[in-house]
């Protein structure tokens, strides 16, 4: 009996010292999007002074454009109803027959990588030509001047080419003016009609475009220097909804289809946590 006993303890110490299987170890979070800068235009008015600027002007913007970007102008720029309107009209105005505005975000929004990404609606017709993009906050590379410290196009759309959008890089070794862009177009019949969201995914490695979230564009880190990657300091964005210009306008304007709205229902900035 006393060994019956020994030896039920002796099961008993075995089954309660044996390892039962670990919790398994948690394991560090993958890395993630996390939202650092956004404009959901809730607040209807003017844009929101904290975050935006305003380019004036007529003087052709550096591709021949047509419009006069107004100041603080609610017929050219207005949040209502949850959406950004930049409008342009065929008005004579300082010396120039159309009007639009062109909202930056230098020196309130400013980014070195990220995921930058805006819903719109674009417009449509012959000579109009938005675009979401960005420019370097500080010229700090070569003559100190475009094309030379960069620019990102994240999305063009000219008229008279109805749904395609293009994602575009520019820098020293890569820019239209010597007709070596870096870029690409996608077609999104109903761009005009439906909100899309336009966004690109930018690494010290790379640059992605995207709409939807589905990739078409992609442009590599070559690292040789600041001629062909100046991506590598803060950038600021731009939403301007231009007229004519060297390629906007390049089969003319069509008058009668005025006004044209670039509706934006959101902007939001993301950078890898």
């Amino acid at each position: 009996m006393k060994y019956i006993l020994i030896s039920l303890f002796a099961v008993i110490v075995a089954c309660s010292s044996s390892s039962a299987p670990e919790a398994p170890s948690e394991e560090p979070a993958e890395p993630s999007w996390q939202l650092v800068w956004a404009d959901e235009f809730d607040v209807d008015g003017l844009p929101d002074a904290q975050k935006w600027n305003y380019n004036v002007g007529g003087h052709g913007w550096g591709n021949n454009e047509l419009q006069y970007y107004t100041n603080a102008r609610a017929k050219n720029v207005r949040i209502k109803e949850g959406v950004l309107t930049i409008e342009a009209h065929r008005e004579s105005y300082n010396g120039k027959q159309y009007t639009s505005a062109r909202l930056t975000s230098r020196g309130k929004g400013d980014w070195k990588y990220g995921r930058i990404e805006v819903c719109a609606r674009l417009p449509k017709g012959r000579g109009t030509w938005p675009a979401i993009w960005m420019m370097p906050t500080d010229s700090n590379y070569g003559s100190g001047s475009w094309p030379d410290n960069g620019e990102i196009d994240i999305m063009e759309h000219v008229g008279f080419d109805e749904g395609h959008v293009h994602c575009t890089i520019h820098c020293n070794a890569y820019n239209h003016r010597i007709g070596t862009q870096v870029g690409k177009s996608i077609m999104i019949a109903d761009a005009a009609k439906t909100f899309h969201v336009y966004a690109i995914e930018w690494r010290e490695d790379k640059i992605e475009g995207f709409v939807d979230d589905a990739k078409y564009f992609s442009f590599a880190n070559e690292n040789k220097g600041w001629q062909t990657w100046p991506f590598d300091k803060p950038f600021y964005l731009v939403l301007n909804l231009a007229i004519g210009g060297d390629w906007g306008g390049a089969q003319g304007v069509d008058d009668s289809i005025f006004p044209q709205r670039l509706i934006i229902d959101y902007v939001r900035v993301y950078q890898w946590k």
